[in-house]
């Protein structure tokens, strides 16, 4: 039996450093993968749309379709945006077996990604004593989504660091330059802001101007295309392709 399509479901971007991170990513997971046919659809300003290529695919015979959020929350993408995409094209393209994937976070493996692009900056085990970290998100208006970060931000606090402060780009408070000036006003010697985005893009950017205007010691990259993150979205494909309970063949 064939394995399913795995569709990478990402939001899109008008800045062109996004779809490239994502081409990147969805090539490194073909790479730990080799067989598996991965396949890249946009929500809006890139293509190919998600439509577009669930048609592809069931003109060139696919069946099973496993669709994966390239998100990191539960937000409104993950609830109703992609759902909506995924019921329209079942309804047109009955042949299709679509199942949507959990989204990526919260994860060991995205904080594995994390400690990569923050040791990357420069950041070495030994200045954790004396640095504060500012996990900056994109921002949501769904409670659950600014939960899961405010969550992801205690549980990095006992890793080492001194001190570790959510941030978001929009959306919610507290923005990243009023984060970093906050761990400033607590003493905190040094500083550090971990972008908690896949790829780049007007957010990111935002969060980067931020760290800069409040004098942040460090500024990570976005998580982009790293192999833990790649790991994780083949974890998303194997945990919906395979039914709760069941045994996962090779």
């Amino acid at each position: 039996m064939s394995h399913p399509v795995l569709l990478v479901i990402a939001h899109g971007s008008r800045d062109p450093r996004h779809a490239a991170t994502v081409h990147a990513l969805t090539e490194r997971v073909r790479a730990q993968r080799p067989g598996l046919r991965v396949e890249t659809g946009f929500l809006e300003f890139n293509a190919p749309s998600v439509p577009r290529v669930l048609e592809r695919l069931a003109a060139e015979g696919a069946d099973e379709i496993i669709a994966l959020p390239l998100l990191l929350t539960r937000a409104f993408h993950a609830k109703t945006d992609i759902p909506s995409v995924l019921r329209e094209a079942r309804a047109r393209l009955p042949r299709l077996h679509i199942r949507q994937a959990d989204v990526l976070g919260p994860s060991p493996l995205l904080n594995a990604t994390l400690g990569r692009r923050l040791r990357e900056a420069g950041v070495r085990p030994g200045d954790l004593p004396r640095t504060g970290l500012v996990l900056a998100s994109a921002g949501s208006t769904d409670p659950e989504a600014i939960a899961v970060i405010a969550q992801i931000a205690r549980e990095l606090r006992h890793t080492g660091w001194c001190a570790v402060r959510p941030a978001f780009a929009s959306a919610a408070l507290p923005r990243t330059e009023d984060a970093v000036r906050a761990l400033r006003a607590e003493g905190v010697d040094r500083v550090a802001v971990a972008p908690y985005v896949i790829a780049p893009g007007r957010l990111p950017d935002r969060i980067a101007a931020g760290a800069e205007a409040a004098g942040a010691d460090v500024l990570a990259d976005v998580l982009g295309p790293a192999p833990e993150l790649a790991r994780l979205l083949l974890d998303r494909y194997d945990e919906a392709r395979v039914p709760v309970g069941a045994s996962l063949s090779a």
